[in-house]
């Protein structure tokens, strides 16, 4: 496998000089969703949305334990980028998770169950907040350590390549995770090999408490590329349909075998970094500005009411729906059983003596 590795089409190297990303629609907005596409974007959003707000009151009750980093705010990202890929395509995250698995279509009882603690998790109870996988749906985590994401994503886009089917990896990670050497390293693999992965960094403007403007000395997440010739742009990271269109546009130029894509999602977080974090680094009014003008859910729901697509009440029983479906996984989270104290020696790598 080595052999063929370094000599075959995965080794080759790229062309040195840089490339031309492709070219952007020149209109003054995002290209529209139908009604279908806003429709079940809105559905997607909601779902991830409801689910961490159950979370939050869940871990609050004591129900869940350890760390909990919750997603509200930055739905569309996730939902944008799931709607420019097709099945077989994978995703990688870090610790701020729950979205990602649920846009990937796993099982919000699942999840529920493993944020809990109990077997009826995703890892059996073991795993926790930070530690989901799903080979069915592609999601390969879910990694607690900072960054420890990224090179695992180019390894799996290295992968592809070398298995030449054609698939993407979409690799996420936030703006302090930028700043980890390990995401360099990863930059340079990637565009040497042209490998098909696309590196989402999600801009939600605070590592932890720390604001990228105190911790960053290039700001422009997107030109982190630069110096390895990997293109890269930002995007409305709050608006569902600047996030698809741009996933589209990276994801056509991975497949088309010419090396990773680096898309800077501007977003924002209304809660705290995790579940035990105040957020008393920023204004109130920052965070309700935010809500008010810029809220993934809410842009969505006044497009399909403005269109006339979907009338007030529809939209409640939209929500009232969800809802059904949230507390439906937190009832059979409570009620799975605990791992047994046996699985406790399961599922571990250990080192045998001949």
């Amino acid at each position: 496998m080595a052999s063929k590795a370094s000599s075959g089409k995965a080794g080759k190297p790229a062309p040195k000089q840089a490339q031309k990303r492709p070219a952007r629609k020149s209109d003054s907005g995002p290209e529209p969703l139908s009604k279908d596409e806003e429709l079940q974007a809105y559905r997607d959003m909601l779902l991830i949305r409801r689910f961490e707000e159950k979370a939050g009151q869940m871990y609050g009750m004591g129900l869940i334990g350890g760390f909990c980093h919750l997603y509200i705010g930055q739905e569309a990202v996730v939902v944008g980028m799931q709607g420019a890929i097709k099945e077989g395509d994978q995703v990688i995250t870090g610790y701020r998770d729950h979205g990602h698995m649920l846009a990937t279509g796993m099982d919000p009882k699942g999840v529920m169950a493993e944020l809990t603690g109990r077997s009826g998790g995703y890892s059996k109870g073991k795993g926790g907040s930070m530690h989901m996988f799903s080979i069915e749906k592609a999601f390969y985590g879910g990694h607690g350590i900072v960054g420890a994401q990224v090179p695992l994503g180019t390894g799996l886009a290295f992968a592809n390549k070398y298995r030449e089917n054609g698939q993407v990896c979409l690799t996420y990670f936030g703006d302090g995770a930028a700043n980890q050497g390990q995401v360099y390293e990863s930059f340079n693999m990637a565009e040497l090999w042209q490998l098909p992965v696309v590196y989402v960094i999600e801009n939600n403007q605070y590592a932890m408490g720390t604001s990228v403007a105190r911790a960053s000395a290039q700001t422009n997440l997107a030109k982190r590329g630069v110096s390895f010739n990997i293109p890269g742009e930002q995007v409305d990271g709050m608006d569902v349909r600047a996030v698809r269109e741009a996933g589209k546009r990276a994801v056509e130029w991975c497949r088309a075998g010419k090396g990773p894509y680096i898309l800077e999602m501007m977003t924002y977080r209304y809660r705290g970094h995790s579940m035990s974090d105040p957020a008393k680094y920023r204004a109130k009014e920052e965070v309700n500005k935010m809500r008010a003008e810029h809220d993934p859910i809410e842009q969505v729901r006044l497009r399909l009411m403005e269109a006339k697509s979907l009338s007030e009440d529809d939209l409640k029983q939209i929500d009232k729906e969800i809802k059904a479906i949230v507390n439906e996984a937190a009832e059979f989270a409570q009620s799975s059983e605990e791992p047994d104290a046996s699985e406790l020696w399961t599922d571990v790598l250990a080192e045998v003596e001949a």
